[in-house]
């Protein structure tokens, strides 16, 4: 009866890790595919290799938190943060996003106090699509300019990130202060972006929302700056559709080796000092 118990929950450990080091691989094959560094997709294989050889149920260790995670070998900040990720929601946003099949709306659906049009206001006015760029949304004051947001919803929305972060980070929230990429690093990339994708040299991914025909047509970027990690994409919301901005509003993701996924949106100013240049929403002033 114990070997019968033991082989159980062995094949259970296995079915655990597999399914990490499985969405770790497929997303290593979706950024070779894409053109990323060739680096960062070994840091995935590598870290897949690892979890599936970890003799203890990576769900167990993710529920110690992130300095568990770290512990392990090739695992670092984001990959780490990645898993505490799939193993608290079953889902992972930068593989969903490389799939083209992100929902962001039903990952903020999760939150007490956000309903199905609060979560459609969020992403459309935020263009964030992650619980922890959500949490850094509501302690910035940009959530509380979203309409419809008072201070008591602020305040529930809040209880309830923590709450849930805290699940994943091993009882706390995830709210550190992470440095920023520098404006001009962050507009380069745009450039980049924007000129590669309108000569037709970026791969381009069929995303499920607005896309009835399913055609392959949002180009998307992989590039490295420094120690910095980018991949940007047209936005494509229902407003920038509505407001015929899909290639003029921008989505960069940015991370390190070291410090978790963050973005941003870069944008053509329409009125002001900056009228007619592309600025960073949300960092204007330093422009």
């Amino acid at each position: 009866m114990i070997a019968v118990q033991s082989n159980r929950s062995q094949t259970y450990l296995h079915r655990a890790n597999w399914r990490v080091a499985s969405a770790l691989r497929e997303a290593a094959e979706l950024l070779k595919i894409q053109n990323a560094s060739p680096f960062r997709s070994l840091a995935y294989l590598k870290a897949a290799a690892t979890i599936e050889s970890l003799p203890e149920d990576i769900t167990v260790i993710a529920g110690r938190g992130i300095e568990a995670l770290e512990a392990i070998p090739n695992i670092g900040t984001a990959i780490g943060t990645a898993i505490l990720e799939l193993t608290s929601t079953g889902r992972w946003s930068l593989l969903d996003r490389l799939r083209g099949s992100l929902d962001p709306e039903a990952t903020f659906l999760t939150i007490p106090g956000i309903g199905p049009t609060l979560a459609r206001l969020i992403y459309e006015h935020l263009h964030i699509d992650t619980l922890e760029a959500l949490e850094v949304a509501a302690y910035d004051g940009r959530l509380a300019k979203v309409p419809g947001i008072g201070e008591r919803r602020l305040s529930i929305i809040r209880n309830g990130l923590a709450g849930l972060l805290s699940i994943r980070g091993g009882g706390r929230s995830v709210r550190p202060v992470h440095p920023l990429p520098p404006i001009d690093i962050l507009l380069d990339v745009d450039r980049e972006y924007r000129t590669r994708a309108e000569a037709g040299e970026l791969r381009t991914i069929a995303p499920r929302r607005f896309n009835p025909q399913g055609k392959s047509w949002l180009p998307i970027l992989h590039t490295e700056r420094g120690p910095w990690h980018f991949t940007a994409l047209y936005s494509n919301t229902a407003r920038a559709h509505q407001l015929g901005r899909t290639t003029d509003w921008v989505i960069i993701f940015f991370s390190t080796d070291r410090q978790p996924e963050g973005q941003c949106t870069v944008v053509t100013e329409t009125s002001g000092r900056n009228k007619g240049k592309r600025v960073v929403r949300g960092r204007e002033n330093d422009q």
